[in-house]
C-alpha cells in the first residue's frame, strides 16, 4: 500500500510533474499548428456529426441505445471547465444532474432524477455511480478527481445495475480521458481571471514505437483568498476561499494484432480552505440572503484548513478470440487523505436567539482526517454478433478500507477534546450477464441481469469529552450488514427509419444495506435496510436527414422501496439514518441541438421531475436553533412529518442552453459562445421551512475570442456573467447558517490545439 499520510513531501514532485507535461505540449503545439486544420476541416462538414457512446459498455450510435443517456464534448466541456471550477461544473448541463457539496472541492454529491443522498459523512453511500476510465469509485473523496484532458463526460439516467459496477440505482456519471493515440496529438490552454484565478491544462501523446504510445496531461488550478475574516478572534485564517489544485496523469499504451493493454497512473494534490459557513447569511422568514450581506466578508472564529493528496493506478487490457468475441480486463486502485476542519456555526459572536450577520448560538469547530481505499477488478467477455446475437457476461470484485477520524476544538484551543476513529470494510462481489438480440432490421431486444452481495464493517474508538458521547454509547462499538440483490433490465428499440429511433425500457436498481457511524452529540450508530428501484422509461430520438436538426423526449416513472435517507443537523450536528417506505418519481427530459445556419449552433435541454416521500409513520427533527420558520407539518411530539415532501436537492425544473456563433475573419473566426443553466427550487433537507427552501438559482457565462485555423485561439470570458449571489445551502442545528454559490469571474484566456 502506498503511504499518503505525508503529502507535502511529495508535492514538489507531482509540481514537476504538472510542469512537465505543461511545457512539452506547449512546445509540440507551436510546432504542430499546421496540422490542426486539416484535423478540425475533416470534422466540420456543417453537420452535428455522431454522437457515439459507450452506455452498454460498447461503442455505439446514441440513437440506437435504449437508454437516456446525455453527453458533454468538445468544446462545451472546455468552456464549462475553463475557469478553475471543479467537477461540479456539471450540474444542470444535462437534464435531471444536480451536483453539490457543503465541503467544497473534496466531496461532491451526485443526484439523478432527485435520487441522491445528501449526507456529509464520510461513509455514506450515493445512488449515482461516478465511473472514471472504467473504474467505479465509491468514496465521494475520489469521486471529486478533477476533469481534464477528457474526450466525454457521459451521463445515463435511471438505474444501470446490470454493466455498471455497484450502487447505480439512480444512474451513472461516466468520465473518459483522451486516451494515447497513433498520431501526435495535444493541447495547452493558460487563463487568469478575478481573485488571480489561475487555470493551466495541457497534454501530449502519440506513438512510442514497437506498438506502445504515451499521453500526459496535466492541470493546475488557483484561486487567491479571496474572503477577508474580519474576526479579531479565534484562529481561523485571516484571509478564506482560496486554493491551490494540481492533478496529473500518464498512461502507456500498448497495442498488437490481438491484445491491447493500457495503464493509467493519476495523483492529485490540493491545498486550500473548506466551504465557508456563513453564520446568521439567512434573513429569518425568507431563503433570502440577510441585508448587508458581502460575499467578500465573513466573521468567524474557528480552524479553517483543508487538503487532499490522492493517487490512483488502473490497468486495462483485452484479448480478441478471432470469431468468438473479446475478454476484457479492468483492475482499479484508488485512494486519498484528506484532512478538513471548518468553523461549522460559521461565526464569532454568541447569543440567544442565534440572529444576525455572524451570530450562533454557540461555537462548534469540528474537523478530522479521511483515508479511503479502493480496489475492484472486473472481467468481462463480449461475444461477436452471431446472426443478430450478441451478449457480454463477466465479475465484478470490489473491496473498501476507510478510516477517518473526527476531531472537535473549543473556542481559541488548538488541541482537539476527542480523536473518534472509524474503520470501515466495504466489500461488494458481483455476476452479470446482458444480450440483445435483433428480431428484425427494425427491432431488436435487450436484457441483462446481475447478482450482487455487499459485506460491511463498521467499527468506532477513541476517546470525548465526557459531554460530547451519547449517553448509552459504550466505545468500541461495532456494528455489521449484509445484503444482497438480484437486478434486471429489459429494453427494446424500434427505428422507425434512418431518422428516427424509439425505446421503452424497465430496469431495477439496488443501493446496498447502509451503516451510520456517529457516537457524539445524541446520535448512535444506525443502519438502513437496502434499497431497490425499479423504473420505467420510454422515449424518441431523432434526426433531420441533413444532420442539421437533432431532438431527444424521454418520460419516466421510478419507485423506490425501503429509500435510504438522512435527517441532518436538528437539534444537534448529528446524522440519522432512515428507511422511508418509499419514494417515488416521475419526469420528462428533452434534449435539443441544431445548426439553423452556417456557423450558428445552438443547444437546449430540460427536465420536469417529481419526487415525492411516501411513509405515513415516518418523522424527523427540525432546526435545533428554534428560530427557523417550520412550515411542515408536525406529529404529536413535534416532529416534521415527511409524507409528501420532497426529496432533498430535487428541483421541479432545469434547464440550460448555449449559443456559439463564428464569423470567418481573416485565417480563422471571431466567435461568441454562451451557455445558461436553471434550476427551481430545492429544500436543503427532509422538512420543509421557510429559510431552508433554496430559491431557483439562474447562472449564465459568456465567451468572445478569435481562432485561427491552425488552432490558436485568444479568448475573455466570464462565469456567473451576471454576479447574482444567493444562498444555495444551510446548516440548521444552531443557527441560520448558509452557503452561497460561486461568486462572479472575468478573465482572459489563450489556447492552442494540435
Amino acid at each position: 500500500m502506498i503511504d499518503l499520510s505525508h503529502g507535502r513531501h511529495w508535492r514538489p514532485s507531482l509540481l514537476a510533474l504538472s510542469l512537465a507535461a505543461l511545457l512539452p505540449a506547449t512546445a509540440a503545439a507551436a510546432q504542430a499548428a499546421d496540422g490542426t486544420a486539416a484535423a478540425t476541416a475533416a470534422s466540420d462538414d456543417g453537420t452535428l456529426g455522431d454522437i457515439v457512446v459507450t452506455a452498454s459498455r460498447r461503442a455505439e450510435d446514441a440513437r440506437a441505445v435504449p437508454v437516456a443517456v446525455s453527453v458533454l464534448a468538445g468544446e462545451k466541456l472546455d468552456v464549462l471547465n475553463s475557469s478553475g471550477l471543479d467537477i461540479r461544473f456539471l450540474s444542470g448541463r444535462v437534464p435531471s444532474l444536480l451536483v453539490e457539496s457543503s465541503f467544497g472541492r473534496t466531496f461532491p454529491r451526485f443526484y439523478i432524477r432527485g435520487l441522491g443522498n445528501p449526507d456529509f459523512d464520510p461513509n455514506a453511500a450515493q445512488p449515482v455511480s461516478v465511473v472514471y476510465d472504467d473504474v467505479a469509485l465509491e468514496s465521494p473523496f475520489l469521486k471529486a478527481f478533477p476533469i481534464f484532458d477528457v474526450a466525454n463526460v457521459q451521463v445515463l439516467r435511471g438505474p444501470q445495475g446490470t454493466l455498471f459496477g455497484r450502487n447505480t440505482p439512480a444512474g451513472v456519471v461516466k468520465i473518459d480521458s483522451v486516451k494515447p493515440g497513433d498520431t501526435v496529438s495535444g493541447h495547452a490552454s493558460a487563463s487568469w481571471a478575478t481573485y488571480n484565478t489561475i487555470n493551466l491544462e495541457a497534454a501530449v501523446g502519440g506513438p512510442l514505437g514497437g506498438g506502445f504510445s504515451a499521453r500526459a496531461s496535466a492541470l493546475i488550478q488557483r484561486r487567491d483568498n479571496w474572503v477577508q475574516n474580519t474576526a479579531t478572534t479565534g484562529r481561523a485564517k485571516a484571509a478564506l476561499e482560496g486554493y491551490t489544485d494540481i492533478a496529473a496523469r500518464l498512461q502507456i499504451g500498448y497495442k498488437s494484432d490481438n491484445f491491447n493493454a493500457l495503464a493509467n497512473v493519476h495523483v492529485r494534490d490540493l491545498r486550500g480552505t473548506p466551504r465557508l459557513f456563513r453564520a446568521g447569511a439567512i434573513q429569518q422568514g425568507t431563503p433570502d440572503l440577510v441585508a448587508g450581506f458581502r460575499a467578500d466578508r465573513i466573521a468567524l472564529d474557528g480552524i479553517t484548513t483543508q487538503s487532499l493528496t490522492g493517487f490512483g493506478v488502473n490497468f486495462r487490457w483485452d484479448y480478441h478470440f478471432e470469431g468468438v468475441g473479446t475478454l476484457y480486463s479492468v483492475t482499479g486502485y484508488e485512494s486519498s487523505n484528506t484532512e478538513s476542519t471548518g468553523d461549522i456555526d460559521g461565526g464569532n459572536v454568541y447569543r440567544f436567539p442565534p440572529l444576525g450577520l455572524n451570530v450562533a448560538l454557540f461555537d462548534v469547530n469540528t474537523g478530522g482526517r479521511t483515508k479511503p481505499t479502493e480496489v475492484s477488478q472486473e472481467l468481462r467477455f463480449v461475444t461477436e454478433d452471431f446472426g443478430g446475437f450478441r451478449a457480454q457476461f463477466g465479475g465484478y470484485y470490489f473491496t473498501q478500507d476507510l478510516f477517518y477520524d473526527e476531531t472537535a476544538y473549543f473556542l481559541n484551543s488548538a488541541t482537539s477534546y476527542q480523536d473518534i476513529r472509524h474503520n470501515n470494510s466495504n466489500k461488494n462481489f458481483g455476476i452479470f450477464a446482458s444480450a440483445e438480440y435483433k428480431i428484425s432490421p427494425a427491432f431488436s431486444v435487450r436484457a441483462g441481469v446481475r447478482y450482487s452481495k455487499d459485506n460491511k464493517t463498521d467499527r468506532v474508538a477513541g476517546t470525548t469529552a465526557g459531554f460530547a458521547l451519547t449517553p448509552g454509547v459504550v466505545l468500541p462499538v461495532t456494528t455489521r450488514v449484509s445484503g444482497d440483490n438480484v437486478s434486471w433490465d429489459v429494453s427494446g428499440t424500434w427505428v422507425v427509419n434512418d431518422n428516427i429511433n424509439v425505446y421503452a425500457r424497465v430496469a431495477t436498481g439496488y443501493l446496498g444495506p447502509a451503516i451510520q457511524d456517529r457516537v457524539l452529540f445524541g446520535s448512535a450508530p444506525s443502519t438502513a435496510r437496502a434499497q431497490t428501484t425499479i423504473s420505467g422509461e420510454a422515449g424518441i430520438k431523432t434526426q433531420n436527414d441533413a444532420k442539421t436538426l437533432r431532438f431527444d423526449l424521454s418520460g419516466y416513472w421510478n419507485r423506490t422501496k425501503n429509500i435510504q435517507l438522512t435527517a441532518v443537523g436538528g437539534t444537534s450536528n448529528s446524522a440519522r439514518l432512515l428507511n422511508a417506505d418509499r419514494a417515488i418519481g416521475y419526469g420528462i427530459e428533452a434534449e435539443f441541438s441544431a445548426r439553423p445556419i452556417e456557423h450558428l449552433d445552438l443547444t437546449a435541454s430540460g427536465s420536469w421531475n417529481f419526487t415525492e416521500i411516501e411513509d405515513r409513520s415516518l418523522a424527523v427533527g427540525t432546526c435545533g436553533s428554534g428560530v427557523c420558520t417550520v412550515t411542515n407539518a408536525l406529529n404529536g411530539a413535534g416532529l416534521a412529518i415527511l409524507n409528501g415532501n420532497d426529496l432533498p436537492q430535487a428541483p421541479r425544473f432545469t434547464a440550460n442552453w448555449t449559443a456559439r456563433y463564428g464569423m470567418p475573419v481573416g485565417d480563422g473566426e471571431v466567435f461568441l459562445f454562451t451557455d445558461w443553466t436553471f434550476r427551481s427550487e430545492i429544500n436543503y433537507f427532509l422538512y420543509t421551512a421557510r429559510e431552508f427552501r433554496g430559491k431557483s438559482l439562474l447562472e449564465g457565462g459568456a465567451r468572445l475570442g478569435y481562432r485561427t485555423n491552425g488552432g490558436l485561439e485568444v479568448a475573455v470570458f466570464s462565469r456567473n456573467i451576471t454576479g447574482n449571489i444567493q444562498n444555495i445551502y444551510a446548516i440548521d442545528f444552531n443557527n441560520l447558517t448558509g452557503v452561497i454559490n460561486e461568486p462572479r469571474i472575468v478573465g482572459f484566456e489563450l489556447r492552442t490545439a494540435f
